[in-house]
């Protein structure tokens, strides 16, 4: 029997960059529990990916994984080209629903010992990496539908180690506000979510594998834990339902109280 919700409604399909692991994969799998078809990215781990694909599959739902370097714009043309045949291919459709912009990598150092070649590559995968990559995507992204970015609670409270990390997703939540301004005549409603500290390998894993870290965020959280990947998966999956779409053009933090 399968797991998904099925529907006679049109298929939705949702674009999560980032998709094989982490939170990335946390919101493909919510997503495909609620039948939608899953386009996900990897950088180069591609046992990972197909992994994602093959756990999707399992729930009954469908899924296709596709390189993609967020750092190299200059790839995104032929990544949209990829897109659109995939779409036709698995789907038999023109145009995907959802856009997650989440794709990304972390970084701990102060700005004293922060260089040049590292602000760099942060400011291409998180910030120019998502303006250029929606752009490249807007083409094959439906009428009425859903861009979520990804930001960081590490925009609103600043913790020392972060500030070149924090200062991409800061640009990240204007351009969110932009875009919600510039693609409403298409119906299309943009959101960002912001998590907070979540047990996972990003960064590291420093959250989740530094006792002393883990239990320090804990206590800074109104709901007294650090927070779990299906947090961020939950939250994404219920802005993306058809009934969320007059959210729109907000910073939706998902952190259980962090820092209040």
């Amino acid at each position: 029997m399968s797991n998904i919700t099925t529907s006679s409604t049109p298929a939705r399909i949702a674009v999560i960059t980032g998709g094989s692991r982490g939170l990335g994969k946390n919101a493909a799998l919510h997503l495909a529990r609620e039948g939608v078809g899953i386009i996900l990215t990897y950088v180069g781990n591609r046992d990972a990916a197909q992994a994602t694909v093959t756990e999707i599959e399992a729930l009954g739902g469908k899924a296709v994984a596709l390189r993609l370097d967020l750092a190299d714009s200059t790839s995104f043309p032929a990544f949209a080209a990829s897109v659109k045949s995939a779409l036709q291919q698995h789907w038999q459709v023109q145009h995907f629903s959802y856009l997650v912009n989440n794709g990304g990598m972390g970084m701990h150092a102060s700005i004293e010992e922060t260089t040049e070649a590292v602000f760099d590559e942060l400011f291409k995968v998180h910030l120019k990496g998502v303006f250029f990559l929606t752009q490249a995507l807007l083409p094959l992204l439906a009428q009425g539908g859903r861009i979520i970015n990804i930001s960081s609670g590490l925009a609103r409270f600043s913790l020392p180690g972060y500030a070149a990390y924090a200062a991409m997703k800061g640009g990240v939540e204007v351009m969110t506000r932009y875009m919600a301004k510039e693609f409403g005549a298409r119906g299309i409603a943009v959101n960002t979510v912001a998590p907070g500290a979540i047990e996972t390998d990003f960064g590291g894993g420093r959250v989740r594998d530094n006792a002393e870290l883990n239990a320090f965020v804990a206590g800074q959280t109104a709901l007294g834990r650090v927070g779990l990947p299906d947090d961020i998966g939950a939250a994404i999956a219920s802005l993306l339902r058809p009934d969320n779409g007059w959210i729109n053009a907000q910073r939706v933090e998902v952190s259980g109280g962090m820092f209040i």
